[in-house]
């Protein structure tokens, strides 16, 4: 079972960067696939992207490709999602998730955090 916690969101203009940190607990956090969500108002949820349980592979939708990094630290039990030339439209509830099958998938999360805010302005 793992417990996640989301960081790092606020306010930045577009253009600029941020980095969200996602601690999750647990003694074997490397098992997992840890994948990253969004929400804007009125939208539906949408995948994001996700990292592999070394870390080795990676997956981003097209909206996100070259401007989102996502990366891990198992030794510390956390997850990152690097984001560059941010745009008003990223504005969202940004979740992190964790799921304990493999592949890189955009369903079957098992474990979700409450979300933090990121907020683009023009």
């Amino acid at each position: 079972q793992v417990q996640l916690v989301e960081s790092g969101g606020g306010l930045v203009q577009a253009g600029g960067s941020l980095r969200l940190s996602c601690a999750a607990s647990g003694r074997l956090f490397s098992s997992y696939v840890m994948g990253w969500f969004r929400r804007a108002p009125g939208k539906e949820r949408e995948f994001v992207g996700a990292i592999s349980w070394s870390g080795d592979s990676t997956y981003y939708v097209d909206s996100v490709k070259g401007r989102f990094t996502i990366s891990r630290d198992n030794a510390k039990n956390m997850a990152f999602l690097q984001m560059n030339n941010l745009k008003p439209e990223d504005t969202a509830v940004y979740y992190c998730t964790a799921k304990r099958q493999p592949g890189l998938t955009r369903t079957a999360y098992d474990y979700w955090g409450q979300g933090t805010q990121v907020t683009v302005s023009s």
